[in-house]
């Protein structure tokens, strides 16, 4: 039985990596897909944990040899999911979450239509404003064309299965996992996860 996949969305600032850290802590059973980036680490982060950092070149060799499922240009960088990575863990079982943005997942939903969406919202526009500025990761033509890109990804936000409002954190972790759990409990995904069970009670 295939583990689910569940893909993640949001605009730069709306709190996307808190809750889905937050999602992993509490839940063992969910697998992040770490993908490979051209972008330059941040302080603090480190290879193979927050991106698998690679340069413009070993990128461009991994297009070339078909090694993403998905792949896309982001606020100037590349970023691709590995392929068989995913492939892997979902055919042991294990539910795999991506953090990607609506480009790639448009092309995973054509390779996988059972992904799960979920695009994760700030309450306003001026709270991603606000808290783009108090992160202080990027100089203010960065934050610029982060918020013009933040426009065009909200408006693919009906492409999407799941939308959550990150207004306060508490309650938008509980509707990450309460959409984590839900998918596990479908009918379709019981019936083949425990089928001896079953069949032994009919």
């Amino acid at each position: 039985m295939s583990g689910n996949l569940f893909i993640v969305c949001a605009p730069s600032g709306a709190g996307k990596t808190s809750l889905v850290a937050e999602l992993l802590k509490d839940d063992p059973k969910i697998k992040l897909s770490v993908s490979y980036t051209t972008r330059k680490p941040r302080p603090g982060e480190v290879d193979g944990r927050e991106y698998h950092f690679v340069t413009e070149r070993k990128f461009g060799e991994m297009v070339e040899q078909g090694a993403f499922l998905e792949c896309a240009l982001v606020h100037g960088n590349q970023y691709g999911t590995s392929q068989h990575w995913i492939a892997e863990q979902r055919a042991s079982g294990s539910d795999i979450l991506l953090e990607i943005d609506w480009q790639g997942a448009a092309q995973v939903r054509k390779l996988i239509p059972e992904a799960i969406g979920i695009f994760i919202l700030p309450p306003s526009f001026e709270a991603l404003v606000a808290r783009l500025n108090k992160r202080a990761q990027d100089p203010p033509d960065v934050i610029a064309r982060r918020l013009t890109a933040a426009r065009a990804e909200i408006s693919h936000v009906g492409e999407f299965n799941y939308v959550i409002i990150n207004d306060n954190f508490d309650d938008a972790v509980q509707d990450l996992s309460g959409i984590v759990r839900t998918q596990r409990l479908l009918a379709s995904i019981q019936l083949a996860r425990h089928s001896d069970l079953i069949n032994r009670m009919k």
